[in-house]
């Protein structure tokens, strides 16, 4: 119960800042078992996003709030770096990867806090440059598969701060993405024998995450662009302390 519980607050949150609940579930398996393997930890952080994600898209899907043309094209260009990224990542020791995961968390807080804020409720999805996303999705699908967080705290900023993306959009849209690049990912760690006796542990977070993405769904409607953006910051700061703390 404890896991589904664990899920379930990941998929909530996730699934409301179009994050996927990686950026939450990483650091939970980090503090929770010190000696993990890197591979392990974003082995079963992107299987669980995988079906936090596919969960919210489909409710996003039902809202009408997922951009598939931009969707489509930023999942092809971020698939080749998260294939990379996830036979990477075997070869990053723990403490690198703790201090380069904290650095992340602090480095996207600070520019979400200090970023002038733009409100982007009330217009509509229009001009923005589909290659310049493409070139960014590359990048984040790298770094979302190395560090097992799905990319969507790097992808929804990218969205709504360059390509101008409307905040409810942006969450959808990075969701659907999420769904494509968590799967592919997953998949390779399960060939590759990385995920071997972790799948009881997956399958009862992903129950209470996909519980999760529904209500987070929901809640977003609820929820001004502005304070998701807030919520994300927050999250990201205080657990980027929290993960480098042990290192000094």
């Amino acid at each position: 119960m404890d896991m589904i519980a664990i899920g379930f607050i990941i998929g909530t949150i996730g699934t409301l800042i179009g994050a996927g609940g990686g950026f939450l579930l990483v650091p939970i398996l980090l503090l929770l078992d010190p000696h993990m393997a890197p591979d392990v930890v974003t082995g079963i952080s992107l299987a669980v996003v995988f079906f936090n994600a596919a969960s919210g898209s489909v409710a996003y899907a039902r809202m009408g709030r997922i951009a598939y043309k931009p969707g489509i094209a930023f999942s092809i260009a971020a698939l080749p770096g998260a294939i990379v990224g996830a036979y990477t990542i075997s070869l990053i020791p723990r403490s690198v990867f703790n201090g380069i995961f904290g650095c992340l968390m602090i480095a996207a807080s600070v520019y979400l806090m200090t970023t002038s804020e733009r409100q982007t409720e009330e217009k509509q999805l229009e001009n923005y440059n589909l290659w310049l996303g493409a070139a960014i999705s590359v990048v984040v699908g790298f770094l979302s598969s190395v560090l097992g967080i799905g990319g969507g705290i790097i992808h929804v900023p990218a969205l709504t701060r360059v390509l101008g993306f409307p905040v409810h959009i942006a969450t959808a849209t990075s969701h659907f993405v999420l769904s494509i690049t968590a799967l592919a990912a997953t998949i390779i760690h399960v060939t590759n024998g990385t995920l071997e006796g972790q799948f009881a542990t997956i399958l009862w977070i992903s129950i209470g995450a996909i519980l999760g993405a529904q209500a987070g769904a929901m809640l977003s409607n609820h929820m001004k662009g502005s304070w998701i953006l807030r919520l994300l910051a927050a999250g990201l700061g205080l657990i980027g302390i929290r993960i480098l703390l042990p290192l000094f």
